[in-house]
């Protein structure tokens, strides 16, 4: 038979094994970016194997008999930090406890008296390791010395007919130098979109026998096998883009510098109006579940019975917002109430019946209790018969996001498949957008976009000290505005034009370089003060299931019937397609471009039928750009609804 530190090296080994090959079946990833630095801790199990021969226990004791084999489980607990500045090379730094005690085979005295022999051997450890991973997967290796300082000594020593003995041993050496060799996966408990990444990592390490003798006398000396897990935080920071208008550069001086500056000026595109918009939002017919709950999640507005009571749709309808960013807030608090939309119009509509399909990949008994968790808020909150509610469970979300085999977005797209579907054939709750989504809901929203002149001046923040502007207006007056640091600055409108008429403005940028030479840079912009009037118009919104870009024949009929009627002689339509952001940057955007251009062709020609032929069509595919998408990523339902045509019928003056 073989020696059980030869069974736990092998079995070792063959966990190694076994490990690589399952993280090489799962294929090459495109890895989400990472954190350069982690922090954590981590506990483990030493397997302790004691080989060689012990008889001096301290100086002033010999045993009878020669002790030779021990074993014993310890515990083992660390700090531990890591610097990654890729995926394949590494450096990791543990500061831990190190417990190395164990028990020795039993033996007997000269007198037939069995005699027992344990110690506990414990070491603050410091053990510096190089980690080498994969691009394609979590695998990492990793090896390095190991400087452990004693910090316990203590032995028990037992012999029949003798009293217990226990002390230091002696002959400890206060310090060892020794090695490892290990390997672990990183299995990622965050989502792919968080700034905060947490990852827990199950490793095992081999210690061997060289170094690790702990005594200056005999023979003794510690194998040790280790097996834990490590919880491990970073930060990883998402860059922003920035979209940055054709630059209208007119030099006013020309500077000698080392770089070549570029002064850009853009402000809003025609005269500022306050738009009365009456918009038809699609309203998702799904609720999105957090893993391993299946509670009704806390983003979703949950009222009490006497509150249902008093609660009506048409209370969400009016909005007022400034920006895109706030429309987008309002929206979601719309979308955040599809319970209490749902369960008003089964109120008003006794006859109308929903299926409630749940799907979790944890298996139709996860899935079917939050399908249950929504019918009996129905049920409970607005006084819905459970007659008219039928649930379902499965493992797959029909339709499902993501491709098939797919191995990228994988966490995104397991949050947007968490989900319960409210599917109804009943005319009171379909959506005459189609799409097989609920009805949408009429909002009418009062919208100012900003009034602000934003300057950029490239590389500014690297290679100026700092930089300032001067605006003179048509009769000669100068204002100054700076100093700035920054490559982008906002300026709003009302502090340049002030009461001053509308016109043309020169602006001339000047700046020191960190070398001190003098930089001047020129340009103009036309500005003209807000109309106040209200412009009414009508905004449309066409939502796409994932990964689709041909509008169906019910998205059809909806253009054909409903939003081309609303678009007169003379109007301006305009059409933006977006995405959310799984898949790559070029997919999406062409993705965007197909979405919008589809839409445009409907609305051409249903146009032409009914003889009006002067319409200005502005299309264009936005793609996952974050400085244009209608609502954020980091939520499904955000992503669900960025995955859409907006169509904007341009107002029409009072």
């Amino acid at each position: 038979m073989l020696p059980t530190n030869k069974i736990m090296q092998k079995l070792t080994i063959c966990l190694m094994m076994a490990v690589f090959a399952c993280t090489t079946a799962m294929g090459q990833t495109t890895q989400p970016l990472q954190p350069t630095w982690w922090f954590g801790v981590s506990g483990a199990a030493n397997f302790n194997f004691y080989d060689g021969s012990t008889q001096r226990l301290d100086n002033s004791l010999f045993v009878p008999t020669v002790f030779h084999k021990a074993k014993g489980i310890k515990p083992y607990g660390s700090l531990l930090v890591e610097y990654r500045p890729g995926r394949i090379w590494g450096f990791m730094l543990n500061v831990a406890y190190d417990a190395r005690g164990a028990k020795f085979d039993g033996v007997e005295a000269p007198c037939n008296c069995p005699a027992t022999l344990q110690t506990d051997i414990d070491y603050v450890a410091i053990e510096p390791s190089l980690r080498l991973g994969f691009k394609s997967n979590n695998l990492f290796f990793f090896a390095g010395p190991r400087v452990a300082f004693d910090v316990n000594r203590r032995y028990f020593y037992t012999q029949l007919k003798q009293p217990n003995t226990s002390g230091d041993l002696s002959a400890i050496k206060s310090t060892q130098l020794s090695g490892q060799v290990g390997v672990g996966y990183d299995i990622m408990l965050s989502s792919a979109a968080a700034t905060t990444k947490v990852s827990l990592s199950p490793f095992v390490s081999y210690h061997p026998y060289f170094g690790q003798e702990p005594r200056s006398i005999e023979t003794l000396n510690i194998t040790t096998f280790r097996a834990g897990v490590a919880l491990k935080f970073g930060a990883v920071h998402k860059a922003a883009v920035v979209v940055v208008p054709p630059p209208v550069v007119v030099p006013v001086v020309a500077a000698v510098a080392v770089h070549d500056f570029v002064f850009t000026v853009h402000g809003p595109s025609g005269p500022m109006v306050k738009n009365q918009v009456s918009e038809t939002l699609p309203l998702l017919n799904t609720v999105f579940f957090d893993e391993g709950s299946a509670q009704i999640p806390s983003r979703y507005v949950v009222l009490t019975s006497d509150q249902a009571s008093a609660f009506r749709e048409n209370q969400l309808q009016n909005q007022e917002s400034e920006s895109m960013s706030s429309r987008s807030a309002g929206q979601l608090i719309v979308y955040h109430n599809v319970l209490n939309i749902l369960g008003d119009r089964m109120r008003a509509n006794p006859g109308a019946t929903i299926t409630l399909d749940g799907s979790s990949a944890k298996g139709p008994q996860e899935a079917r209790a939050s399908a249950e968790a929504v019918k009996l808020y129905l049920v409970n909150v607005f006084g819905i018969s459970a007659s008219r509610i039928v649930v379902h469970g499965s493992f797959k979300a029909v339709p499902s996001s993501g491709q098939p085999g797919g191995k990228t977005d994988l966490a995104l797209f397991a949050d947007e498949n968490r989900r319960v579907d409210i599917e109804t054939t009943s005319p009171e709750l379909i959506a005459e957008v189609g799409g097989g989504m609920m009805r949408p809901v009429q909002l009418t929203e009062t919208q100012m976009a900003p009034a602000e002149v934003v300057l950029n001046v490239d590389s500014a923040k690297l290679l100026l000290k700092s930089w300032s502007v001067d605006v003179t207006d048509s009769k000669g007056t100068v204002q100054h505005f700076g100093p700035f640091m920054s490559d982008q600055q906002g300026i709003p409108q009302s502090a340049i034009l002030g009461n001053s008429p509308d016109g043309d403005y020169t602006l001339v940028m000047t700046g020191e370089t960190n070398t001190g030479t003098s930089v001047t840079k020129g340009t103009s912009i036309h500005l003209v003060h807000p109309d106040l009037s209200v412009q009414k118009g009508f905004r449309y919104s066409v939502v796409f299931d994932f990964d689709r870009f041909k509008t169906v024949a019910e998205y059809k009929n909806f253009l054909t019937t409903v939003v081309a009627p609303l678009i007169v002689e003379g109007a301006t339509v305009t059409i933006h397609g977006h995405t959310d952001i799984t898949g790559s940057v070029d997919y999406n955007q062409k993705l965007s471009e197909s979405r919008a251009q589809d839409a445009q062709k409907i609305l051409v020609a249903a146009i032409a039928n009914s003889g009006r032929d002067h319409v200005t069509f502005a299309t264009s595919g936005m793609g996952e750009d974050p400085t244009h998408a209608p609502f954020d990523n980091a939520l499904p339902e955000g992503r669900f609804y960025n995955r859409t045509v907006i169509i904007d019928i341009a107002p029409v003056k009072q």
